[in-house]
């Protein structure tokens, strides 16, 4: 006989999977892009987990896209090869040398790192950048910033024909200009608004390595409209290096994204416990008039 613990184990399973019942159905054939980042990115076991929940996503009926960083990496390179990192107002001064080494490391090192994490989970994911079938065409962010690009048009039609097809998108924010010969660096969140935005996703996912946004007493607030996020910004509650999240946060949902959440992708399953369970996970933002996704929203 099976032990009696692992008996109550197996129940406990049962159960999570059947309250998991409306969400699942909820979700099903919605789109959910997720900016991954982070330290989960240097992680193996860590990688293997995301990619283990974007693949569970993808067997279930959602249609997810991967928008990446790879901060981290790309400042390593650098090092390596003895170029100098800059920074204006937190943004990466992006000189034709960073620029190359920037598609370098994002297109491939980070991003077939992905989508292999994700074909090991019995997924499918092809990987590919702004720059692929016009998907983000850019302008210049900032004249400080040299080639440091803000999406101007988007061409989405590459990233319904995978969701036809079951393949689970894996892109690198790097984006095409004007002209054949403009490559730009996008910052990776302002990357997956866009996306979402162009897409008209049910959810963004902005994994980061905070709880999410919290309040004037420390406590992380659960939910927020695009109102309050203002003011608590006004009022300096929201600060530092979440006022460009939320910043992202807010421009995808004029563009017309239904929710975004700011989670904390060092939570195991967080993706899974934000979409698939009553409690949520991390701050979710959102109009307080929005319609329900199929007579509820989490």
């Amino acid at each position: 006989m099976r032990p009696q613990n692992m008996n109550r184990d197996w129940i406990t399973t049962a159960r999570t999977l059947s309250e998991a019942l409306p969400f699942l159905q909820r979700y099903t054939g919605a789109v959910v892009v997720v900016k991954f980042g982070g330290n989960a990115m240097g992680d193996d076991e860590a990688m293997a987990a995301f990619a283990r929940d974007i693949v569970l996503m993808r067997q279930v009926g959602v249609n997810p896209v991967v928008v990446h960083g790879g901060g981290p990496m790309i400042n390593d390179l650098l090092g390596r090869l003895n170029i100098e990192s800059r920074f204006v107002r937190g943004k990466r001064v992006t000189d034709e040398a960073v620029v190359e080494v920037v598609e370098m490391v994002l297109t491939g090192r980070v991003n077939k790192r992905i989508v292999q994490a994700i074909m090991e989970q019995g997924g499918r994911a092809v990987g590919l950048s702004g720059k692929d079938d016009n998907l983000m065409v850019c302008e210049p962010d900032d004249p400080d910033l040299g080639f440091v690009g803000k999406p101007v048009e988007m061409n989405t039609q590459v990233l319904h024909d995978m969701f036809d097809h079951g393949i689970i998108p894996v892109i690198a924010p790097v984006g095409g200009g004007r002209t054949s010969t403009e490559t730009y660096n996008v910052n990776g969140d302002t990357a997956a608004g866009a996306i979402a935005g162009a897409l008209q996703a049910d959810r963004l996912l902005l994994l980061t390595d905070v709880q999410g946004v919290k309040g004037a007493d420390g406590e992380v607030l659960t939910e927020l409209t695009p109102e309050e996020v203002r003011k608590l910004t006004t009022e300096g509650v929201i600060a530092g290096g979440m006022i460009p999240k939320t910043e992202t946060a807010l421009k995808a949902i004029e563009q017309g994204v239904r929710g975004v959440v700011i989670i904390d992708g060092r939570v195991q399953n967080a993706c899974l416990l934000e979409l698939f369970t009553e409690h949520g996970s991390g701050s979710l933002i959102r109009p307080a008039d929005l319609p329900p996704l199929d007579d509820a929203d989490s």
